[in-house]
């Protein structure tokens, strides 16, 4: 309490400070008139200004954070999108302003204040929002929203967007602070080019980033990576010419201290702990199988959750069986070293978030943490409990990565950072294998379907955890649902499963074998029998793009299909339309071959084989390849809808 109270008043001194504190809007705001190269927009931004200060009193720094918005709606969609104004910020920020008002196109304004404000709870998520409920709201209104917060700075590397799934006419960026300090910034994606103003301010730098006219940039584009394609901006503090300090919030440095905190030698009691833990771990030659058999351990015994208080040692975090994850890396480390399992402490973030730039030493790139392991290649996540090696979070990897690694100098063992790209588990993990038979040959209109499937890698990982973690009426629910999808939610007469539960992830695929009856797929059609075959393979996308294209494409991981269909006839029975199963479509880059959907079919007797192969080897597919990659996908769109003809 005391503490709080001392930070409260602490920020009440800072408050005096800043430059911005009695901003405001224009009382008789300016009319405004719509370009007519955006009158087909369903939403505009008229101006967003985004300024940021940092001021230090006595060593201590603290940040101001503005942000004014003007929102021009212009369609019956935009009015539903913007009838709720989501308050930015949460509990742990203090707000200094929260300011809201709608401009109606006959120049009436209204005011929002403190008593518009609504909570809303996401139950599954568990948090909790507030935001201002517009009434009245009308084509050719303008939204205008004045937030202001006091913050603890970002300085070890922060990012702005600059652009928005809407169209911006002006955008600007400042971030004021002591001209003593330098900050180094880097733009994307064809982003101005920052200047400094030191004129306006005495004793204050301010750096300013304007962008006008900026096209839009939708987040509706499958297999498209938005945050990565948007103009943004970062910067973080360089230099502190006070005291001539330089390259500031460095990786050589971070790697240096995580290595001291991590590599410490144990005390007494929690070697013992650690050493007893190891007793319950089962022992392998296979290096991959004894580091899957730690990770199996440790997170079937271990609970982790980042907001968990900190224990006085691992003994009390093997004790209570809890950990944060700090502890749970620590955990790990011990364990790796009791076992003598070379390994590599990997800081990593998400590529769907802020990606990593191996020329920018960001430390918000420094949020998650992998685990590798040199002698296999192999990483392991520590704190996501339903992963076992070699699967990881897939947004982690195709991603750079800080590897700190043990170095010797003069007998002494070190830290280093080094960046190095994190690769995924290519087509020979998630490789997913159907083998469907069909039988006709007890009825014509009533064929008897067996499908086996094989889920290997990532897609066995979307269902083995489920069984250790769902009750068990509940988990027949959902195989019932997953079944659904191939028996084209015809009811199943069986439905087995092997390889279910957390004991098998990374191990061995999940396979799923369901047999069901198939007279919903046939249609009489007077001498003739419809049978609608492709749809024996579940369900497919299809990828349309109405619009032009604007990002490459981006996919989770990479992953194939092999796919076997046999038809057992009656003796007597022919068939039509055998040639659409023969399609060949790919997408070759630099060469090779990346993607590719292929199927033919060869008859023997009584029997109809159909095999096709889909792969997707790789994750990126530049824009210029988009076409052969849309027929791709679509390829198996089309081979769902394929129905043959069968005479008696």
């Amino acid at each position: 309490i005391l503490y709080l109270l001392f930070f409260i008043n602490l920020n009440i001194s800072f408050a005096q400070d800043y430059t911005f504190k009695n901003y405001k809007w224009e009382e008789k705001p300016t009319a405004f008139i719509l370009p007519e190269s955006l009158k087909n927009e369903n939403e505009i931004i008229v101006d967003r200004k985004i300024k940021i200060e940092i001021v230090v009193e006595k060593n201590i720094a603290k940040q101001y954070y503005l942000i004014h918005d003007k929102i021009f709606i212009n369609s019956d969609d935009a009015i539903e999108q913007n009838n709720k104004i989501y308050l930015p910020f949460g509990s742990n920020e203090s707000v200094i302003k929260t300011e809201a008002r709608v401009i109606l196109k006959n120049g009436k304004i209204i005011k929002l204040d403190k008593k518009d404000i609504k909570e809303e709870i996401d139950e599954e998520k568990g948090v909790k929002y507030n935001y201002f409920a517009i009434n009245g709201l009308e084509k050719g209104a303008i939204i205008e929203k004045i937030f202001m917060l006091e913050e603890n700075p970002d300085l070890k590397g922060k990012s702005y967007r600059m652009q928005s799934d809407a169209p911006i006419m002006q955008i600007n960026f400042e971030l004021i602070y002591p001209n003593y300090l330098v900050f180094k910034t880097k733009g994307y994606n064809g982003l101005s080019e920052p200047t400094i103003d030191s004129e306006t301010f005495k004793d204050k730098n301010i750096l300013k980033v304007n962008e006008t006219n900026v096209s839009k940039l939708e987040d509706d584009e499958k297999y498209g990576n938005w945050e990565a394609n948007i103009k943004y901006f970062r910067y973080k503090l360089d230099q502190n010419l006070n005291n001539g300090a330089k390259n500031l919030n460095n990786f050589k440095e971070f790697a240096s201290l995580v290595f001291e905190r991590y590599n410490a030698e144990l005390d007494k009691k929690s070697q013992k702990s650690v050493d007893d833990f190891c007793k319950g771990i089962s022992k392998s030659n296979d290096t991959q199988e004894q580091i899957w058999n730690i990770e199996d351990k440790i997170k079937k015994t271990i609970a982790y959750n980042s907001f968990f208080d900190s224990k006085e040692n691992l003994a009390e975090v093997i004790k209570s069986k809890q950990a944060n994850q700090s502890e749970i890396l620590a955990l790990y480390i011990a364990i790796l070293k009791h076992f003598n399992i070379e390994h590599q402490i990997v800081f990593a973030s998400s590529r769907y978030d802020v990606a990593f730039d191996p020329k920018f030493e960001s430390f918000e790139n420094l949020d998650d943490i992998l685990l590798y392991f040199p002698v296999i290649k192999k990483y392991l996540t520590p704190t996501e409990i339903e992963y076992r090696i070699p699967l990881i979070p897939n947004q982690l990897a195709n991603n750079n990565g800080l590897f700190i690694k043990s170095k010797e100098f003069g007998g002494v063992k070190m830290g280093i950072g080094e960046i190095n790209f994190i690769t995924i588990p290519g087509v020979e993990i998630t490789h997913d294998v159907m083998d469907i038979v069909i039988d006709f040959t007890k009825d014509i209109e009533n064929p008897s379907i067996t499908n086996t499937i094989s889920f290997g890698g990532y897609s066995a990982l979307n269902f083995q955890p489920i069984k250790d973690f769902a009750p068990a009426d509940q988990y027949q629910t959902i195989l019932k649902s997953i079944a659904e999808n191939y028996t084209i939610e015809e009811e199943y007469t069986s439905l087995t499963t092997e390889n279910d539960g957390t004991d098998f992830i990374g191990k061995k695929p999940f396979i799923m074998k369901v047999k069901f009856e198939g007279k919903s797929l046939i249609q009489k059609a007077g001498e003739n029998y419809l049978f609608s075959v492709g749809k024996t393979i579940g369900s497919q996308m299809e990828l349309y793009q109405e619009n032009k294209r604007m990002m490459p494409v981006e996919i989770d991981y990479p992953h194939s299909y092999e796919r076997k269909i046999t038809i057992l006839l009656p003796k007597g029975v022919t068939v039509k339309n055998l040639e659409k199963f023969n399609m060949n479509f790919k997408t070759d880059i630099n060469n090779k071959t990346e993607a590719a959907f292929i199927s033919n079919y060869k008859t023997q007797a009584e029997e109809i084989i159909i095999e096709n192969t889909e792969y997707y080897n790789i994750i990126n597919y530049p824009l210029e390849h988009f076409d052969s990659y849309k027929a791709v996908i679509n390829a198996a769109a089309d081979f769902n809808k394929i129905v043959l003809v069968l005479n008696k």
